[in-house]
C-alpha cells in the first residue's frame, strides 16, 4: 500500500486557496469513462456516496475559520494499493471500489484522526474521496487508487489539523499533539491486512521498504542477514518436503511392486489349480481320497470307473 501526502504547489495541489482546482481535476477521468459507457464513482465521505462536486468545494472552502490567507486550507492524500492488494479487494472494478471506500471509512480515516493525539474520531475529520481507475505512466494491469481532500480544520471548524507537521505527540509548547506519519502507515497497513485477510510478505511491508529507503548501513546489513537466514530456512523446508515426497514416492512404488508380485503369485497359483483340475490332463484322473471326498461328483465318477474295470 503506497500512501503519500501531495506537497503544496502552484498547480492543482495549491492548497492555500480554493479546492475548486483540485476537485475539477479529480473529475477528469469521469468524462473519459462516460464516453466509453463505463460506470464512474462520485465523491464520497464517511457516510455518503455520489456527492456533487459543488458540495465538496463549498464544504471544504467554508471550513477555514481563523486560517490566514497563506495557510493551507486542505491537504491532498493519495492511497494506492498494489496489484496483489487490489486482487484481495475484489475481482471487478466495482468490487474493488466498494472495498476501497470501506477501507477509507473503517480503517484509514479512524487511524488518521487518532494519530493527531487530540482525542479525535473519524466523525471529527472533514474529508471527501474520489476513486480513479487509471494511472498514467504505469504499466500495471490494475491501477485503482483513491484521492482524498482533507480539510485543515476539523468538523467543528475549531481545531487545526496538519498531517505534515514534524511534531509527534507533543504535550507542551504551542503545538499540542502532532502527527506521526510512520505510525499512520504502519497502522493502516495492519488494518488493511486484517480487513481483507491479506497475507503480507515481509518484502511488501512498509517497515521493509522504509528500511531499504532510509535505513543506515548497519540496519541494511542486519536486514540483508535476516533475508539470507530466511532464504536458508525456506531452502531447508523445501528440501525436507522434497525428501519426504521422494520417500513417499519410493514407498508407494515398493508397495505397488509388492502388490503386483502378490497378484502374479495368486494368478500363477490359480493357473496351477486350473491345470490340475483340467479334465484333459492325465493328472486330473488321479485324485487323492482327501480331495475327492470334498467333491461328490468326482467320487461317483471314480466308483463308476472301477465297476467298468
Amino acid at each position: 500500500m503506497h500512501i503519500d501526502f501531495a506537497p503544496p504547489s502552484n498547480g492543482i495541489y495549491n492548497n492555500a486557496g480554493s479546492s475548486r482546482q483540485l476537485a475539477n481535476y479529480l473529475e477528469h477521468e469521469d468524462l473519459e469513462r462516460m464516453e466509453k459507457g463505463i460506470y464512474t464513482e462520485g465523491f464520497f465521505n464517511l457516510t455518503e456516496d455520489n456527492i456533487y462536486k459543488s458540495t465538496v468545494i463549498k464544504d471544504i472552502d467554508s471550513n477555514i475559520g481563523q486560517l490566514l490567507k497563506a495557510d493551507a486550507k486542505f491537504y491532498a492524500i493519495h492511497v494506492s494499493p498494489s496489484e496483489k492488494e487490489l486482487r484481495a479487494m475484489g475481482n471487478t472494478e466495482q468490487e474493488q471500489a466498494e472495498a476501497m471506500k470501506r477501507y477509507i471509512r473503517e480503517m484509514f480515516i479512524p487511524e488518521y484522526a487518532k494519530n493527531f493525539n487530540k482525542e479525535l474520531s473519524a466523525s471529527d475529520i472533514k474529508f471527501y474521496g474520489k476513486i480513479h481507475f487509471n494511472r498514467n505512466r504505469s504499466n500495471n494491469k490494475l491501477n485503482m487508487h483513491c484521492h482524498l481532500i482533507v480539510s485543515r480544520k476539523d468538523q467543528s471548524n475549531k481545531k487545526k489539523l496538519s498531517p505534515l507537521t514534524n511534531h509527534k505527540n507533543t504535550k507542551s509548547g504551542i503545538i499540542k499533539g502532532g502527527f506521526d506519519r510512520v505510525n499512520l502507515f504502519q497502522q493502516v497497513e495492519q488494518g488493511f491486512d486484517k480487513l481483507f485477510c491479506y497475507h503480507r510478505q515481509d518484502t511488501e511491508s512498509f517497515d521493509y521498504q522504509n528500511m531499504i529507503k532510509n535505513g543506515s548501513i548497519v540496519e541494511l546489513l542486519k536486514l540483508q542477514e535476516k533475508n539470507i537466514q530466511c532464504n536458508e530456512i525456506k531452502i531447508n523446508q523445501d528440501s525436507t518436503k522434497e525428501n519426504k515426497f521422494s520417500i513417499n514416492l519410493k514407498n508407494k512404488k515398493a508397495s505397488n511392486l509388492s502388490s503386483n508380485v502378490d497378484k502374479k503369485i495368486d494368478i500363477h497359483q490359480f493357473d496351477n489349480q486350473k491345470s490340475n483340475l483340467c479334465p484333459s490332463s492325465p493328472s486330473a484322473l488321479i485324485l487323492s481320497e482327501t480331495d475327492s471326498s470334498h467333491n461328490p461328483d468326482i467320487t461317483k465318477w471314480q466308483k463308476k470307473k472301477r465297476r467298468r474295470l
